[in-house]
């Protein structure tokens, strides 16, 4: 980020080299003022009164106007010379408690970034002693020509500074509450507690500018050669005749915009995982049936494919096994039909031999 002044936080005798960056930007859409007939740019353009001719920045200076009209002029040199001990410094001149400071009082934003190694130490002693201290510094410092005021805080492992309104420049609310007595009973409040309670808290990052898409959208209409979108069409606000009825119907509706809230935010987490299921590329389609109906008809599916594939299987098993046991039987044919000639033989030779034994 860009700084856009540089200088020193003067914190008693400890000086902290820094960087003033913008902590804030604008994201709002800027327009260009044309000519309506032909589209021309309509240009301002700096004009001397007396002389009716157009001047360059180098003629332009700047004057302070009196009570009667008459102009002062100021240089650069007349307030090079004014005692301003702020003109490069951010001076510390207190600490506070952060209530203590009037959100009225609240302007621009800035960061300040430690300007160098030597920086680094310092920064990070104010830091940590304006957290552990829980309280907030009042600043004096000079920026575009002028005095500020101050408040340093920190964010997250940074000191921003926020500038502040001089307390007489904050005006008292006077003239803007309801003149007339109003009483108010302890129903209605009830009804604005329990309102407040159903509308509850929100998280500040999901908030946008609404009007700013809107413009965007008409913007590249327009450039597309489409037409604009049309606006919607907005409940004209009607009169409050009953407060305790305004705030019931409130109430009611806030309820009902949370629970469907809730309903959508179910319905689309649950949208969301289906995608995050891993399928197996072998199983079939997913059927509106569900995961069990679609498992049955896979393996259904399977077993009628797989049957013919069974049955040949089968039966050329069966016909190896006949076979085997045709052969088996000749084989045992033979070798019983072999077995029986030797047992036959032996048994003659046993009885020839008995025979000579007994004579």
């Amino acid at each position: 980020m860009r700084s856009i002044w540089n200088g020193a936080i003067s914190f008693g005798l400890v000086s902290i080299p820094i960087k003033l960056v913008n902590a804030t930007e604008s994201h709002s859409v800027s327009f260009r003022q044309i000519h309506t007939e032909d589209g021309g740019r309509i240009r301002y353009r700096k004009v001397c009164e007396l002389e009716d001719r157009e001047v360059t920045q180098a003629e332009i200076g700047k004057a302070y106007e009196d009570a009667d009209g008459s102009m002062i002029p100021i240089t650069d040199e007349d307030l090079s010379q004014l005692p301003i001990p702020t003109a490069r410094t951010i001076e510390i001149v207190a600490f506070v408690p952060e209530d203590r400071i009037d959100p009225l009082q609240m302007g621009s934003a800035y960061y300040l970034a430690a300007s160098g190694a030597p920086a680094a130490k310092p920064y990070t002693l104010l830091r940590e002693a304006l957290k552990r201290s829980n309280r907030v510094a009042i600043a004096k410092f000079a920026l575009r020509g002028r005095e500020r005021l101050g408040m340093l805080r920190v964010v997250g492992d940074a000191i921003a500074m926020h500038g502040l309104l001089w307390p007489d420049e904050v005006r008292a609310p006077e003239g803007v509450a309801p003149e007339a007595g109003v009483t108010v009973r302890d129903q209605e409040l009830d009804l604005a507690d329990a309102l407040m309670d159903t509308l509850g808290e929100i998280d500040l990052d999901d908030l946008h500018d609404e009007y700013r898409e809107a413009v965007e959208e008409v913007v590249a209409a327009k450039a597309a050669g489409e037409r604009p979108p049309e606006a919607r069409e907005e409940a004209a606000p009607g009169k409050v005749l009953d407060l305790m009825a305004a705030l019931e119907s409130s109430v009611r509706a806030a309820r009902e915009s949370r629970d469907g809230e809730e309903a959508g935010a179910a319905e689309e987490a649950e949208v969301r995982s289906l995608p995050q299921r891993k399928t197996s590329s072998r199983r079939a389609p997913k059927e509106t049936g569900g995961k069990k109906s679609t498992s049955t008809a896979a393996k259904k599916t399977a077993a009628k494919k797989a049957e013919p594939r069974k049955s040949t299987a089968k039966s050329a098993g069966s016909a190896k096994k006949t076979a085997a046991r045709s052969t088996a039987k000749k084989t045992a044919a033979k070798s019983t039909g072999r077995g029986g000639d030797k047992t036959a033989a032996k048994s003659t030779a046993k009885k020839t031999a008995s025979r000579r034994r007994s004579a």
